[in-house]
């Protein structure tokens, strides 16, 4: 039977179930990536689970998220990150080295492979054939203790691309057309497919562009096939060998198709705040800026920071804007220095920061209040900046580029007229600045044995959590509306994230964004009734961050009524024992308010099934909800969450 890649890629690594869209499957795990903001719970969950070491063929952690050392929190936890790599047999990418994403890919990605990733942009590697699966830190432990990933069998989207980009488009632009399209909920629970004819002109990188933002579509992954680009790719940072074909058989079909022609995309841009609110660049032309960044995993390549530099080239850009530089990775940094592009961004009033997510998280590089920022990130949900009014817009490195030199967002395809600028044509190097010297290798299982871990006053236990109870009888503390983020719920920034490691202390930001109070009423009730959230579609869109279910939790989280989840923050509820209900009819959804009493009794057999009913004991009326719980997950929630859950199973006779 025909298959495309996505199918060939579950066939050769499923070992549970069947792959029928909807049903719950177990997959294989070659690899797993783990970054700083979300690596320390990872550690901790290892611990928690007795592991000895690594069950994969390759697993990396990257220090790239929390690179500010303004108090010794972060430098405690890369210390602590360091001694669990050591213990457990992790690779450990040291702290400059590189954004993990893509210094994952120059090192490791390997084609036909399957990989987890406590980041929710893990399916970046999608752009060298790979199956990429962003996921809760529970769930990234798991697989590195040698256990099956899960995951609900999604759709197969195919995307057929034909014809070429034109002059000052990019990849960046394709896959803001695909959110323009589609908003930020068009991928969940489907797989991604880019073929056709038009692949022959993306490289490995600007695949890389694309599959990186599928996130933002909701998407369990996105998938290219390995082709001659991709050998390219690989040939450049001398791991040919590592290369293997893969391509969709002739007759393969798709469950839901879509087709882009390239020479039809335009400069495209998110406005505030969301990726989803996407139009075209000409369309708000001339709105001045404070704040343009170049940067992050979602425009990482050699090729996205040499044509910004081409761009700027002997010109000064507006001095109403600072123009900040993030290289994503040091061996791309000594590309763009050799080339010479490095000079030309700083002599063009650029300021180069260190290799890392840096703003793209909120460490560092906040705009002012409502101040315009224009960013080549990922992300501009509001507050994610560091700055809680923020006003951030998405856009491609040209776009980025142009701005910067006039001061207001500027369609590049104006250049030619305004400045006399041509298309640069950007020769990148055959052979990449190979540099692995920031790689610590994984230490020999008889030394690894003997190593402490290192833990500093931040780096506090997993707090413990008890089984699902019986009855439920609790007050909604918060009620939001549609696409909350995780950044909403715990947020992210210089402020908060350094506490990552300490979950006492991060529970005093939850949901500060949009109630501050919250921490406090939670605490109050925390061990009388515990409490309830209530969301509207969408619910814990974003980071794949599971301190957004860990706090909450620790606060006496007991149940999330939404009308949707988004898929990471959907599991990582479950994984730490908070059950996910929706809503069956909207209109319950609008009427029960934050304060509203919600008893469910009955509980541990009721969720057994799929239907149940919550009785609001203030209005006296009773809504009916449904969960999406697999017999496992109903397994892993009555045990109060997945570590509880294999520390059963491990002691059963």
């Amino acid at each position: 039977m025909a298959q495309n890649v996505t199918q060939k890629l579950i066939s050769a690594h499923l070992v549970e179930d069947e792959p029928v869209p909807g049903t719950e499957i177990g997959l294989r795990i070659d690899q797993t990536l783990t970054q700083d903001a979300t690596g320390t719970m990872v550690m901790l969950e290892l611990e928690a689970m007795g592991l000895d070491r690594t069950r994969t063929e390759v697993s990396v952690q990257y220090v790239d998220h929390n690179l500010l050392q303004s108090g010794s929190q972060n430098a405690e936890d890369h210390e602590f990150l360091r001694s669990a790599c050591r213990r457990f047999g992790i690779w450990f990418s040291t702290p400059g080295n590189g954004v993990s994403h893509p210094t994952h890919m120059q090192r490791f990605g390997v084609p036909g492979k399957t990989m987890v990733g406590s980041d929710s942009h893990t399916p970046a590697a999608g752009s060298l054939g790979m199956l990429a699966i962003g996921v809760g830190g529970v769930e990234v432990a798991r697989a590195i203790a040698g256990e099956p990933g899960t995951v609900q069998m999604p759709e197969i989207w195919g995307v057929r691309l034909t014809n070429e980009l034109r002059a000052w488009v990019s990849a960046k632009d394709v896959i803001l057309e695909m959110l323009r399209r589609h908003g930020v909920e068009g991928g969940v629970n489907r797989v991604i497919e880019y073929y056709g004819p038009g692949l022959a002109g993306l490289s490995a990188m600007d695949r890389h562009v694309i599959a990186n933002m599928g996130a933002e579509l909701g998407a369990t992954s996105t998938i290219f096939p390995a082709d001659r680009r991709v050998l390219e790719f690989l040939r450049s940072e001398g791991r040919e060998d590592d290369f293997t074909e893969l391509f969709a058989d002739q007759d393969a079909s798709y469950d839901v198709h879509e087709a882009i022609d390239l020479h039809a995309v335009e400069p495209m841009i998110a406005l505030p705040s969301s990726p989803g609110n996407v139009v075209p660049v000409a369309e708000v032309a001339g709105t001045e800026l404070e704040q343009v960044v170049i940067g992050s995993s979602a425009n990482p390549g050699l090729r996205d920071f040499a044509v910004a530099a081409a761009i700027v080239r002997g010109r000064q850009t507006d001095p109403r804007v600072s123009f900040d530089v993030n290289p994503t990775s040091r061996q791309i940094l000594q590309d763009l220095t050799k080339m010479g592009a490095t000079l030309d961004l700083i002599a063009a009033g650029a300021r180069l920061h260190q290799s890392g997510c840096l703003g793209c998280i909120g460490m560092g590089q906040a705009p002012s209040s409502w101040g315009n920022s224009l960013r080549t990130m990922p992300r501009n949900f509001p507050g994610r900046s560091g700055t809680a009014d923020d006003h951030v817009y998405l856009c491609s490195p040209e776009t980025a580029a142009a701005s910067a030199l006039t001061g207001g967002i500027t369609d590049p395809r104006t250049l030619p007229d305004l400045f006399g600028l041509e298309w640069p044509e950007i020769d990148l190097p055959e052979e990449s600045s190979v540099n692995a010297a920031m790689l610590e290798a994984p230490l020999p299982p008889h030394e690894a044995s003997a190593v402490e871990l290192v833990k500093g006053e931040n780096v506090r236990e997993l707090p413990e959590f008890g089984p699902l109870p019986d009855n439920i009888d609790a007050p909604v503390l918060i009620k939001v509306g549609d696409g909350v983020s995780t950044d909403t719920i715990m947020p992210a920034g210089s402020t908060a994230l350094p506490y990552r490691s300490n979950i006492e202390k991060l529970s005093e930001f939850a949901f500060g964004v949009v109630d501050d109070a919250y921490p406090a009423r939670a605490r109050e009730c925390r061990d009388d009734t515990g409490h309830l959230v209530i969301g509207g579609s969408n619910y814990g869109q974003g980071s794949s961050r599971e301190h957004a279910a860990i706090v909450p939790r620790y606060l006496g989280l007991r149940a999330v009524l939404a009308v949707s989840y988004a898929r990471i923050h959907w599991q990582n509820l479950v994984n730490f024992g908070v059950l996910p209900l929706e809503f069956d009819e909207q209109t319950d959804y609008e009427a029960v308010q934050s304060g509203d009493v919600l008893a469910m009794c009955g509980l541990r057999d009721t969720v057994q099934g799929q239907e149940l009913t919550v009785r609001n004991t203030s209005q006296n009326t009773e809504y009916a909800v449904h969960h999406r719980l697999s017999p496992r997950r109903v397994e892993v929630l009555l045990a109060g969450g997945l570590i509880p859950w294999l520390r059963e199973r491990t002691t059963e006779p």
